[in-house]
């Protein structure tokens, strides 16, 4: 039998001290793990792990004489989980604490046992001290990198500590039905014979709210192609786009295509999926295949277009612009531990090398979407700012959402505004 705990303290310490990703490691580890609810306990364990790693990791330097971050990864990142357990997941301290130190023998290291016994046994002595150390910096009582909690706090200083509280907070699950196979109303109900608390959003035509993750594959209409799972932040776009019978669509950056997928579900038009990564790219073959859509799929650089441009200009663009992915950390925790300040810069000039290859492309009259799921305005209306300064037949858009907040130019919704991702928008029309 496989210690479910064992295996995610080997999990996290190649997510917080080796880079991996949240989904690579869940996929190289759960196979591991015959019953489903020990994949579950492990996703559970993963993600919490993840999301509170930059709290409870320093404070493993005061319960310690020594660091086992290098020595021993796994052993380091099984007292975290310990943590997690003790503080997020509120177990009971005995089954916690007993739990914990089983993995030890688990992980083949029996000889340290009695050392996480005492390090969390401490823990729970010192508690309130501790605690009140750590919720003296905001990097750590929300467990963002110091980075991000001052870039927050200078970018959107009365929100700031909201923004960070939502990104520790369980986000809902979000539908998108597909209205070529299903009807909204026909797919609530039948997810509500099943037994799931379903609820149709307030005013996102095509959104249903459920209130917890579970297993999308096993949810009525997943087979046939009625829904897909995408954040009510990112079905914004399809209204934006102003979409018409007819037009020619470019979705640049397109992996996964749910924002493809949304665009032929609204309109018949012909639509182009650009993707610079082949391999991701057959993620949007296989949510088009699942969902009964047809797109024309292109392997190429946003960024080149002469490389694959047929020449004929596009009514609407979408610019899913590749950034720093910090609107979705809620949903995405482990990116929280693998961004760096420095990304932001090269991000920048690749969000500024695409908006200005594409613009060319777009027929007079059309109109052009540029997103990110990014909350910092380096990535977002500061890009478009400086971009229209350099395009008279460009102009802005004037939006308003039901949630989020005007930027200098655009839309930004921040992560909990709404109960949704943290996304932005900026509308660009050619005169």
């Amino acid at each position: 039998m496989t210690d479910t705990r064992a295996l995610a303290a080997q999990a996290l310490a190649d997510i917080a001290l080796r880079g991996t990703s949240l989904r690579d490691a869940m996929e190289r580890h759960a196979h591991k793990l015959a019953d489903g609810r020990d994949r579950a306990l492990l996703m559970a364990l993963l993600s919490d792990g993840a999301r509170w790693w930059l709290r409870f990791d320093p404070v493993l330097d005061r319960l310690m004489e020594k660091s086992l971050r290098q020595k021993e990864p796994a052993i380091h990142a099984l007292l975290v989980l310990g943590l997690v357990q003790l503080q997020i997941l509120q177990l009971p301290e005995y089954a916690a604490v007993a739990a914990t130190v089983q993995a030890t023998r688990a992980l083949q290291r029996p000889r340290m046992a009695g050392l996480v016994n005492a390090v969390l046994r401490r823990w729970l002595r010192e508690r309130d001290d501790l605690l009140a150390a750590l919720d003296a910096k905001p990097q750590t009582r929300h467990a963002h990198p110091a980075w991000l909690a001052r870039t927050l706090a200078r970018d959107w200083p009365e929100q700031a500590d909201a923004v960070m509280a939502a990104d520790n907070v369980e986000p809902p699950l979000m539908l998108r039905v597909n209205r070529r196979r299903a009807t909204r109303e026909s797919l609530i109900e039948r997810l509500r014979t099943d037994g799931y608390t379903a609820e149709a959003h307030a005013w996102l035509e095509d959104g249903i709210v459920l209130p917890h993750s579970t297993d999308v594959t096993r949810l009525p209409g997943f087979a046939a192609g009625e829904f897909a799972v995408q954040d009510g932040a990112a079905q914004i776009a399809a209204d934006l786009a102003d979409l018409r019978d007819g037009q020619r669509v470019l979705d640049a950056c397109a992996a996964p295509g749910g924002k493809a997928c949304h665009v032929l579900e609204r309109a018949d038009v012909a639509l182009s999926a650009l993707e610079f990564d082949a391999r991701r790219a057959q993620r949007i073959t296989q949510n088009l295949d699942r969902l009964g859509l047809q797109a024309h799929l292109i392997i190429g650089d946003a960024g080149q277009p002469g490389d694959w441009w047929d020449g004929k200009a596009y009514d609407r663009i979408l610019i899913d612009a590749p950034c720093s992915a910090t609107g979705v950390l809620r949903r995405r925790p482990d990116v929280r531990l693998h961004r760096r300040e420095s990304d932001i810069a090269a991000l920048a000039v690749q969000q500024q090398r695409i908006l200005a290859a594409l613009w060319p492309l777009l027929a007079q009259g059309g109109r052009l979407l540029y997103i990110t799921c990014s909350m910092l305005r380096a990535e977002n209306d500061v890009i478009v700012a400086e971009w229209l300064k350099t395009q008279p037949d460009a102009r802005a858009v004037d939006l308003q959402l039901p949630v989020g907040q005007a930027a200098a130019v655009g839309w930004q919704i921040l992560p909990g505004d709404g109960d949704l991702d943290g996304m932005y928008y900026a509308v660009l029309e050619k005169a």
